[in-house]
């Protein structure tokens, strides 16, 4: 029965029963509340009070409440990837000062199909043939700074490039050859080596060499999103799930408009490709979009205002314990934060780094921590919930005072 009937029919009624009625028929439409599952409990998984950082195996960083309802809201509707993916992407090149840009599953991603761009172009039988480049006239060679060889080089071999390393422009200029198609640059490890971002781009411009620079985990600061386009990098690729607290699988290709469009074509939704499985579905792209939004968009000085509050509120619970020495730095590359450093006197306090981590780590809230090496932790607070810190500092210096008995 339609409910225009039922109001209908319940009209003739007597008031007694029209109402009644009205009771029985609430009471049998009032839905009943969904029981909230915590899954990780169900699991046996165990969560913790994050103050290490944005660490992939420790799943990155909390996504805002505006990036989860963007994904949520993008569950009930269909729409067209290369669709979608054009109009964020546009949206984000504005953004971050870049003629394209395009969501990758995570900044990995956005390495191998950077390259795979660059070496391809707009050829659909080269895509195709990634990562068999022999007889194909792909160039075959990336060149990168010895320093900045840590292993994430490992996203270039995947298209079936060699590395070439490099320590002066000199050994730069001699290494150039007609197979050369990529100068690589690691930001994190730009002290590592003895060229610098200008040289560099200067070096790609004066050979006709595309540059890409790898700033994966170096946001804040949030100029850093448009640093390096300004400077004239041919791409710059990010992380997504980590100071941007977009969805942990996302990363962002941006840069030349070209390039980009090359790239695309060995990404998803296209098959045959050696990104097919680097697929990032309609959430994600919607969820890191709102992300990079807001991010882009926030009060920073406001937020670093916050982490020093917390780091100063850990740092006053503990700095006065026997044999301990605390100091507050700020890194100045990748997870450029204020970071809290504890080093202690072990004749003095009777603790081991690694037994002061499993203490924190089995404790109840469960925390991490960074082992910074003999003696030695650093704590972080900017991936914590306010209020967090208080419980961080209570368990620190409840461990560390016992230590000292």
């Amino acid at each position: 029965m339609r409910r225009r009937d039922l109001l209908k029919n319940l009209s003739l009624l007597p008031v007694a029963g029209a109402a009644g009625a009205f009771i029985s028929t609430d009471a049998a439409a009032a839905p009943v509340p969904a029981v909230k599952r915590d899954l990780f409990k169900e699991l046996g998984v165990r969560t913790f009070i994050n103050a290490a950082g944005t660490y992939t195996f420790m799943t990155g960083s909390l996504m805002r409440e505006e990036v989860v309802e963007a994904i949520r809201s993008a569950t009930h509707d269909f729409c067209l990837l290369d669709e979608l993916q054009d109009k964020v992407g546009a949206k984000i090149a504005t953004m971050v000062h870049a003629e394209s840009a395009v969501i990758t599953s995570g900044c990995f991603s956005a390495l191998t199909l950077g390259l795979a761009g660059v070496l391809t172009g707009m050829d659909q039988t080269k895509v195709e043939q990634l990562p068999h480049l022999a007889g194909t006239g792909m160039k075959s060679e990336v060149i990168i700074q010895k320093g900045h060889s840590i292993g994430y080089s490992h996203a270039l071999t995947n298209t079936g490039c060699t590395i070439v390393t490099v320590e002066t422009i000199s050994d730069v200029e001699k290494a150039i050859s007609d197979k050369t198609a990529l100068l690589w640059f690691l930001n994190v490890q730009s002290d590592k080596g003895l060229i610098n971002h200008e040289q560099w781009v200067a070096l790609g411009k004066k050979y006709k060499i595309p540059t890409m620079i790898d700033i994966a985990a170096d946001v804040p600061p949030v100029e850093n999103l448009w640093k390096f386009n300004d400077m004239g990098f041919d791409l710059v690729c990010v992380s997504g799930g980590k100071a941007m607290r977009g969805p942990q699988s996302t990363g962002i290709l941006m840069g030349k408009k070209e390039l980009i469009a090359a790239a695309r074509l060995s990404m998803p939704p296209r098959g045959t490709t050696i990104g097919r499985g680097m697929k990032v579905n309609k959430e994600e792209v919607l969820g890191m979009y709102v992300a990079l939004e807001h991010f882009v968009n926030a009060d920073h000085e406001k937020e670093w205002k916050e982490w020093e509050g917390r780091v100063a509120t850990i740092q006053t619970a503990i700095k006065n314990i026997p044999g301990l020495t605390t100091e507050v730095k700020v890194p100045t590359l990748g997870n450029v934060t204020p970071t809290l450093h504890v080093t202690w006197d072990k004749t003095k306090l009777k603790l081991t780094t690694k037994d002061l981590q499993e203490k924190l780590r089995n404790g109840s809230p469960s925390i991490e921590i960074v082992n910074g090496g003999d003696e030695h932790i650093s704590i972080t607070t900017w991936v914590m919930l306010p209020g967090q810190e208080r419980i961080v500092a209570k368990r620190l210096s409840e461990e560390l005072a016992a230590a000292t008995a």
